[in-house]
């Protein structure tokens, strides 16, 4: 019943994105972030949390590329193992906004009236909130691990996804198929989750493509504040920190993991940006 795509529009699709130069540049710097959180156990020269406090602060040498920090660990080793819990983190924090996002928006938009007043209100409210002061405010009174981080990241998530299938849905169920789904006598939970929400998943994708990108900078920012994971775990936000601390006897130590941020960050947003483009309808297949 659902109006799903054609062949034609897959196809479409598949010819914008591989034109697009960005989107195959964002496509291959994820690639290799991930890449390297896969296989950190094998990447990494040397274990995250080995010490040589002989070696404390070195700049870059043969035996260590990147340096050591002040406690003589491995910085290489430490990005490479900190892209696993910044992706981690971003990931799975953002596929709970996604999921609880697009439930409640769907809802609120599906049955409109006092549902959506009440929804559209609470999720106007979490919005006024700047992201990064909600998540510091979840986290400060959660306490910081693992958990919570991702916690708090995903409850800030929510509101933007909320407000993106709530707009998908009030255009989604004017459609003819949705009116035969009421004719055909299907319940308000099958035509919502079985046929509108498979329908605005383009907006959806392209959303959270966007917001991974702010997932793992809000994890680096509660983590240079002492808000994220906690010690010895190497996370680039806690790298950039004690590179902070350090700055006058070793600037490289907050350098190379904010290179290692802004990379990342930069491919996400290219791929956001290219799907964004080969999801639109109107562009030139």
């Amino acid at each position: 019943m659902s109006a799903t795509a054609s062949p034609a529009r897959r196809n479409a699709f598949f010819g914008r994105a591989t034109r697009s130069p960005a989107l195959m540049i964002g496509v291959i710097l994820v690639a290799i972030c991930i890449v390297m959180a896969l296989f950190a156990p094998w990447l990494a020269p040397y274990d995250p949390d080995e010490q040589d406090v002989i070696n404390k602060l070195a700049g870059p040498s043969r035996e260590h590329w990147l340096g050591t920090d002040s406690f003589g660990r491995d910085t290489l080793s430490r990005i490479i193992w900190g892209a696993r819990v910044s992706l981690f983190v971003g990931f799975v924090a953002t596929l709970a906004g996604v999921v609880v996002g697009a439930a409640v928006g769907v809802v609120s938009g599906y049955f409109g009236g006092w549902v959506d007043r009440v929804i559209s209100g609470a999720n106007d409210v979490l919005m006024s909130f700047p992201q990064i002061i909600m998540g510091i405010i979840l986290v400060a009174v959660l306490g910081p691990s693992l958990f919570n981080l991702i916690l708090a990241i995903a409850i800030t998530a929510v509101p933007a996804f909320v407000r993106i299938a709530r707009g998908s849905t009030l255009a989604m169920k004017e459609r003819d198929f949705v009116d035969a789904c009421r004719a055909l006598g299907f319940s308000n939970m099958r035509t919502m989750f079985a046929h509108v929400a498979p329908n605005i998943m383009d907006e959806l994708v392209v959303m959270a493509s966007l917001w991974l990108a702010t997932a793992i900078r809000t994890e680096a920012t509660l983590s240079f504040i002492g808000l994220g994971a906690p010690p010895p775990t190497a996370t680039w936000g806690g790298i950039v920190r004690e590179g902070f601390d350090n700055l006058l006897d070793a600037p490289l130590l907050s350098i190379f993991p904010s290179i290692a941020i802004l990379l990342v960050m930069i491919g996400l947003n290219l791929v956001g940006d290219g799907l964004r483009d080969a999801t639109d309808p109107r562009a030139p297949t």
